[in-house]
C-alpha cells in the first residue's frame, strides 16, 4: 500500500532513522500519518567503563563488558546521553500503531535497528524499512515493501563488536604498562599503523643511488604545426646494445639489481654527450599501436575517498562527512558501499545525460555493466551515484562549496561510466647515431594521440603520484618514417638520484588496506582518524608520518603479539567474519578459539579457524616484555632514540655515567630525518638548568629551565621548605619574554621577570593598576578591567600617566585590529578566496575570510603547504557551524528548580525527578552534533 492509502485508514506510524537531518528529509516525503524521529546514532552499546556496568556483574565481565565464560554474552547499556532520546521514542511509540525501523541498509544499520527493537520492546507490528537513496519514490517504495530484520547481519556485526572489544580492552593495557598510559590498540588501527611504520623503516634503510643519462632534442627540418611538430625529445636507451640504467634498476640499498645494464656516471655521460655532438642521426624504427582506454567504474566508498583526496584535497573523514550530508539531503545514494553496480534506473538516467550533454556519438550501443571486484561486497547496495531516476546536473542542485564539488565529482564519474572508450594511437620512435669514438647510441621517444576522447570528455581519474601523467594527456611526435634523417639540436647530460618510497597519503593508505583486504572499507575513514588522533601518525602536507611513539607500539606488537598485526591473519579474520554473516560459521565457537585458543579432545586446534587462538594467554604472560628494549632504537655511533613517558629523546651512554648525554627530540620530527648529525646538534643545544646566581634579597638560587610550555626562570627554595599543606611555599616563577633565550638570560633579567606583576600606580579613585604578563600576552589590570599592551617591554616601562591614558580610551569591543598574516598560501579551490595563516588567540590558524581552521599539533607555520591549508578548511566546513542551542536550553533548567521549591514537601522527590528529566531533555540538541558521525561501533577497530 502507498503511504497515502495507509494514512487514509487513520493509523499512526512511527519511522525511526539515525540522524535528525535524514529524519527531516524523509518527513517531507511521507503523509501526515507518519511521525519520523531520529535515534541520533546508536542508542545502546557495550559499556565504556566499569562504572556503566550494572552492579550484578563483577570481575572480568565488569572490566570487559563481555561475559567470556558464558558464550561471550555482551553486556549492553543505554548510552547516558541517549536516555532522554530513548524516553522520547518510547513515548512516540506508545501513541503509534506501527513501527518502521529505517536505519541504514548495512550491518551496522541492521544492528542499530535490532537494538531499537530490543530497547523499545514494541507491542505493535514492526517493519524493517530499507532504501539506498532518499527520494520521494524510494521512500514510498520502502514503506510499501518492508522486510524482516536480518538476524545474520545483526549477529555478524555483534561478533565484530565483541572481537574489537576483546582486542582493544586486552591489548591496550599492555601498551599502558610497557610503553605509555592512555594508548590504544585495535584490530585494524594497529595494522594500519604498522603499514605506515614499515614504510618509514624502508625510508630509513633506503640508500640513494646516482645515475646519469642523455636527453636529445632532434629536428626534422620541416616547419612544424600542432598536428605535426618539427622537433621531438628522446632519451638515451642503449649504448652498443646495452640498456642504460634507470631508477628502476637500483635496489633500496643503492646497488644495481641487474649487472647487464650500463650505469653511467657524470663523467661518462658528459663524455658521451660531447662525442655525439656532431653525429648524424636517423630514424631506425617507428612502432605504432592502437590506444584504447575504458571508463572507470562508478564510485564505491574507497575510490571516492581516494579521488576526493587527489582532486579536492579532502581527507577521508572530510569526504565521508560531506557525502553523509549529500545522502541525507537526497542528492546521492548511500555512501558506504563496496559495490560498483548501477541499477537499471541509474543506467538509463546516465545514458540519457550522455546523449543530452555529449551527443549520440558518445553513447555505446549497450549499457556498461561493472561487476563488483571487492571481496565479499554487499551487492544489495549500489555504487555511489546521483539519486533519482533523472540525474540533476551540478548547476541544478543549488549546492555550494564542498558539497557542490563532491557532488560534481560523483555526477561526472557516474555519467562517464556509461560513455564510449577513448581511442587513439601510441607511437614509439627509435633514433640511432654513432659517436666519434665509435660507440652506437640509440634514443627512444614515446608519443600518444587521442583521436576520440570518449568518456574523457566528462571525466579523467587523478593519480597519487603528482608527477604521473593523466590519461587524457597527449604527447604528439613528428610524422617520421624509418630511415628519415634527423638533426641533433641539443644533447644534454642529465643527473638523477633514486628516491625513497613515498610515504602513504590518506588516499594511498585506503587503497593499500583495501588491496590487502584488511578491515571493512566503510571504516577506513574512522581508522585513519583514530591513528591521527592517538598521535601514532601526523601529517606533513598530505603525507602520513609515523611518530616515534608508533615505532615503540608497533615494535611491541610485532615482537609479542606478532599474529595480531600480521597482514594475512587480519585478512583471514575478515574472511571469517564474512562467513559468519553468510551463516557458514558460528560466532561463539569462533570467538572461543580467538580468545581461549581452545583445542578439541585430541589437543589439535580445529581446522576451521586454525589461524586463531590464545589472546588471553598472550596478554597474561608479560614477563618477557622488556619495556626499555621495545622503546629503544639505535641511531648510530652509540646514540639511541628512546620513547619515554613524556616523549622521545636521544641518549648516549648510561645514565649517571661519565660522558652521558641526553636531549629531547621534537615531537614533529619525521623518523627518517633523525640522523647521527642531527642527534649531535640536539646534544649541542643548551638543556637542563642554567644557574644564574643568588637573589640578593632572599639568598635563594635562581635558575633558568626549558619547560613543557617553554623556557622560564624560577627560584630554588631551601631544603625543608613545606611544599604541601597550609604552610606550603611556592617558588616564584616567570616565563621568558619572546625576545629572550636560555643561553642569554641574566640574573637581572630573571629578577625583573619574577617581580611581575608590577604596580604602576593608582587612579583618582585609589584603584590600583598593575602590569601583568598573561597567557595571551602583556596587559594592564585595574579591578576587573584589563587592557592589552603592545609589547612585553612595556611591562617595565609604562608610566602611570600612560596607563591612565589607555584607560581613558573606550574599551575595544569585539575584534582587535587585524594582525598581518604570518604566511600566504594561495587561492582556496572552493571559496576562490585567498588563504592565509594568521596568529590567533589560541594559536596559528588558516582562514579564507569565511572559514577558520586551527593548525594541528603537527602543523608548522613555516612548513605548511597550500594543500594542507585547503584540507584543514575543507574539514572545518564539513563539520558545519557549531550549534549553540544546547547552551540556551540548559539555562532554563534553574527556573524549574525555583518552581519545584514552591511545591509541598510531599512532592519534593517527584519534583526533583522532573527537574532532572528536563535537564537531560535540554541536552538533546547537543547529541544531534554527533549525527553525521553516528557510526561509532568501530571505536576499538
Amino acid at each position: 500500500m502507498s503511504p497515502t492509502s495507509e494514512t487514509a485508514q487513520g493509523g499512526r506510524r512511527l519511522v525511526i532513522v539515525e540522524s535528525p537531518a535524514k529524519a527531516k528529509t524523509i518527513k517531507g516525503y511521507l503523509g501526515p500519518g507518519y511521525v519520523v524521529e531520529a535515534s541520533v546514532g546508536h542508542i545502546r552499546d557495550l559499556p565504556n567503563g566499569a562504572a556503566e556496568v550494572p552492579e550484578k556483574y563483577t570481575g572480568e565481565v565488569r572490566r570487559l563488558g563481555v561475559d567470556v565464560e558464558h558464550d561471550f554474552q555482551p553486556i549492553y547499556v543505554v548510552n547516558a546521553d541517549k536516555k532522554a532520546q530513548v524516553r522520547k521514542l518510547k513515548e512516540l511509540l506508545a501513541e503509534s500503531d506501527e513501527l518502521f525501523l529505517a536505519t541504514d541498509e548495512d550491518r551496522e544499520g541492521e544492528a542499530i535497528a535490532w537494538h531499537l527493537q530490543e530497547v523499545l520492546k514494541p507491542k505493535v507490528p514492526v517493519h524493517r524499512m530499507v532504501f539506498h537513496e532518499i527520494t520521494k519514490d524510494a521512500i514510498r517504495d520502502a514503506v510499501a515493501n518492508p522486510r524482516e530484520l536480518n538476524q545474520r547481519m545483526v549477529d555478524a556485526q555483534e561478533t565484530r563488536r565483541i572481537l574489537d572489544r576483546l582486542y582493544g580492552y586486552e591489548v591496550s593495557p599492555v601498551l599502558w604498562k610497557k610503553v605509555m598510559p592512555k594508548l590504544s590498540a585495535g584490530r585494524v588501527q594497529s595494522v594500519a599503523t604498522r603499514l605506515v611504520v614499515e614504510r618509514e623503516r624502508e625510508r630509513i634503510a633506503f640508500r640513494s643511488a646516482e645515475y646519469w643519462d642523455l636527453t636529445g632534442t632532434f629536428s626534422t627540418g620541416r616547419a612544424g604545426d600542432p598536428s605535426d611538430p618539427s622537433t621531438l625529445v628522446a632519451r638515451l636507451n642503449t649504448v652498443d646494445g646495452k640498456r642504460v640504467a634507470q631508477g628502476r634498476d637500483f635496489g633500496a640499498n643503492g646497488q644495481l639489481k641487474n649487472a647487464e645494464v650500463l650505469h653511467l656516471d657524470e663523467a661518462n655521460a658528459r663524455a658521451l654527450a660531447a662525442a655525439l655532438a656532431d653525429s648524424s642521426f636517423a630514424v631506425r624504427s617507428v612502432e605504432s599501436k592502437p590506444y584504447r582506454r575504458s571508463p572507470y567504474a562508478p564510485f564505491r566508498t574507497t575510490t571516492l575517498q581516494q579521488e576526493a583526496s587527489r582532486k579536492l584535497g579532502f581527507g577521508a573523514k572530510a569526504t565521508m562527512q560531506v557525502a553523509q550530508k549529500l545522502y541525507e539531503n537526497g542528492f546521492i545514494t548511500y555512501m558506504r558501499t563496496d559495490s560498483t553496480t548501477l541499477s537499471d534506473t541509474a543506467v538509463a538516467a546516465a545514458r540519457a545525460q550522455v546523449t543530452q550533454l555529449y551527443g549520440a556519438d558518445y553513447l555505446p550501443e549497450k549499457a556498461r555493466v561493472y561487476a563488483g571486484k571487492v571481496k565479499n561486497a554487499q551487492e544489495a547496495h549500489e555504487a555511489i551515484r546521483p539519486s533519482g531516476d533523472r540525474f540533476r546536473t551540478p548547476a541544478e542542485t543549488g549546492l555550494t562549496g564542498d558539497q557542490f564539488r563532491l557532488y560534481e565529482l560523483i555526477w561526472k564519474r557516474t555519467v562517464a561510466s556509461q560513455m564510449k572508450d577513448a581511442t587513439g594511437n601510441s607511437v614509439t620512435v627509435r633514433i640511432g647515431g654513432t659517436a666519434r669514438d665509435g660507440r652506437d647510441a640509440e634514443f627512444t621517444a614515446s608519443g600518444k594521440t587521442i583521436t576520440f576522447h570518449g568518456f574523457m570528455k566528462a571525466y579523467v581519474e587523478g593519480a597519487d603520484d603528482p608527477n604521473a601523467e593523466l590519461d587524457d594527456r597527449e604527447r604528439r611526435l613528428p610524422q617520421v618514417a624509418e630511415g628519415d634523417a634527423l638533426a641533433a639540436d641539443e644533447i644534454t647530460a642529465d643527473g638523477h638520484a633514486t628516491k625513497p618510497p613515498a610515504r602513504y597519503t590518506e588516499a594511498s593508505l585506503v587503497k593499500e588496506l583495501e588491496e590487502r583486504e584488511i578491515g571493512r572499507p566503510s571504516t577506513y575513514a574512522s581508522i585513519i582518524g583514530t591513528i591521527l588522533d592517538r598521535g601514532y601518525v601526523f601529517k606533513k602536507g598530505t603525507a602520513l608520518v609515523p611518530s616515534f611513539l608508533s615505532f615503540a607500539v608497533v615494535n611491541l606488537l610485532e615482537k609479542h603479539f606478532g599474529r595480531l598485526v600480521d597482514y594475512d591473519f587480519t585478512a583471514k579474520m575478515e574472511d571469517d567474519l564474512d562467513r559468519i554473516a553468510r551463516g557458514e560459521a558460528q560466532a561463539v565457537p569462533w570467538l572461543k578459539r580467538f580468545y581461549f585458543g581452545s583445542e578439541d579432545a585430541s589437543g589439535i586446534v580445529p581446522a576451521d579457524g586454525d589461524h586463531l587462538g590464545g589472546l588471553k594467554e598472550l596478554v597474561t604472560d608479560l614477563g618477557a616484555i622488556d619495556a626499555r628494549e621495545i622503546s629503544s632504537f639505535p641511531v648510530g655511533e652509540g646514540i639511541v632514540l628512546r620513547v619515554g613517558r613524556y616523549g622521545p629523546y636521544v641518549e648516549r651512554g648510561e645514565k649517571d655515567a661519565e660522558g652521558h648525554q641526553r636531549a629531547d627530540v621534537p615531537d614533529d620530527l619525521a623518523p627518517d630525518e633523525l640522523t647521527v648529525a642531527y642527534a649531535e646538534e640536539l646534544f649541542a643545544k643548551p638543556s637542563g638548568e642554567f644557574q644564574l646566581g643568588a637573589d640578593p634579597v632572599s639568598g635563594n638560587q635562581i635558575v633558568a629551565k626549558d619547560g613543557r610550555y617553554g623556557p622560564y626562570v624560577t627560584e630554588v627554595l631551601p631544603e625543608g621548605t613545606p611544599k604541601t599543606g597550609k604552610n606550603a611555599v611556592k617558588p616564584r616563577t616567570a616565563s621568558l619574554f619572546k625576545s629572550m633565550s636560555l643561553d642569554t638570560v641574566t640574573l637581572d633579567d630573571a629578577l625583573k621577570l619574577m617581580s611581575l606583576p608590577r604596580t604602576v600606580g593608582t587612579d583618582a579613585e585609589g584603584v590600583e593598576i598593575t602590569a601583568q604578563n598573561g597567557r595571551y600576552g602583556p596587559y594592564l589590570k585595574k579591578g576587573t578591567d584589563s587592557r592589552s599592551l603592545e609589547s612585553e617591554e612595556q611591562l617595565f616601562t609604562i608610566t602611570l600617566d600612560e596607563a591612565l591614558a589607555i584607560y581613558a580610551q573606550p574599551k575595544a569591543r569585539g575584534r582587535a585590529a587585524a594582525k598581518p598574516p604570518l604566511k600566504e598560501l594561495g587561492t582556496d579551490p572552493v571559496s576562490e578566496r585567498p588563504v592565509v595563516v594568521k596568529d590567533g588567540r589560541f594559536g596559528p590558524y588558516v582562514t579564507d575570510g569565511e572559514t577558520n581552521a586551527t593548525l594541528r599539533r603537527d602543523d608548522d607555520v613555516e612548513t605548511i603547504t597550500p594543500e594542507r591549508g585547503y584540507e584543514l578548511l575543507a574539514e572545518k566546513r564539513a563539520k558545519g557551524p557549531a550549534k549553540k542551542t544546547a547552551k540556551k536550553a540548559a539555562k532554563k533548567a534553574p527556573a524549574k528548580k525555583a518552581t519545584t521549591a514552591k511545591k509541598t514537601a510531599a512532592k519534593k522527590t517527584a519534583a526533583a525527578k522532573t527537574t532532572t528529566a528536563k535537564k537531560t531533555a535540554a541536552k538533546k540538541t547537543t547529541t544531534a552534533k554527533a549525527a553525521a558521525a553516528k557510526k561509532t561501533a568501530a571505536a576499538e577497530e
